[in-house]
């Protein structure tokens, strides 16, 4: 899916003069083609395949956990167009074979999903889908937490409230698996 910037620019310039702006003042007057470019930027996830890029490592294997922390989520509520700003927690226990990839590249699917438009339901559990596909592993382990500015800025009003969703598979399904990986987190 290819981003139509033109259209885009032009419904922008519709939007500003339903909200009663004066497209033509100063301001104004490059803002649908900046909105474009933003969008084109921030929508850009539609066109990567997330599962091909966590390419595994040729004769590299592991077998304990491998976890990336704090990597930032940007992304828009589906709802709403607003975004969401929060931290992902990724990780896996590698499979029989050992598979692993390379530590960015987690941190890149995180990224390529959460440009798309979403809902952080189903976020997690893509993040979780594609490191199945990819890797084969034991175990997958998705958190983010993350403010919605559709509850921040308009609705229920309340600032600094978070949203925190977890997506395990695998061996992370065992409730003493996952108050492991929770304790480990935390110490982190």
């Amino acid at each position: 899916m290819t981003v139509d910037r033109d259209r885009i620019e032009s419904l922008t310039g519709e939007l500003l003069r339903a909200l009663g702006e004066d497209v033509s003042r100063t301001g104004l007057k490059e803002t649908p083609r900046r909105v474009a470019d933003a969008y084109a930027e921030l929508f850009s996830g539609y066109d990567i395949d997330a599962v091909k890029l966590l390419e595994p490592l040729p004769g590299e294997r592991a077998s304990s956990f491998i976890f990336v922390t704090d990597v930032e989520v940007v992304s828009f509520c589906e709802h709403h167009l607003l975004p969401f700003i929060g931290t992902a927690t990724v990780g896996y226990l590698p499979g029989a074979d050992g598979t692993i990839c390379g530590l960015s590249k987690l941190s890149r699917v995180v990224e390529v999903l959460s440009r798309r438009l979403q809902v952080q339901e189903r976020l997690v559990a893509q993040i979780a889908d594609a490191i199945e596909e990819a890797l084969d592993p034991k175990g997958v382990f998705v958190r983010i937490s993350a403010e919605h500015l559709c509850m921040t800025l308009r609705g229920a009003r309340k600032p600094g409230a978070r949203m925190v969703t977890v997506e395990t598979r695998g061996i992370f399904d065992h409730p003493e698996e996952r108050a492991l990986i929770q304790h480990l987190l935390n110490e982190s």
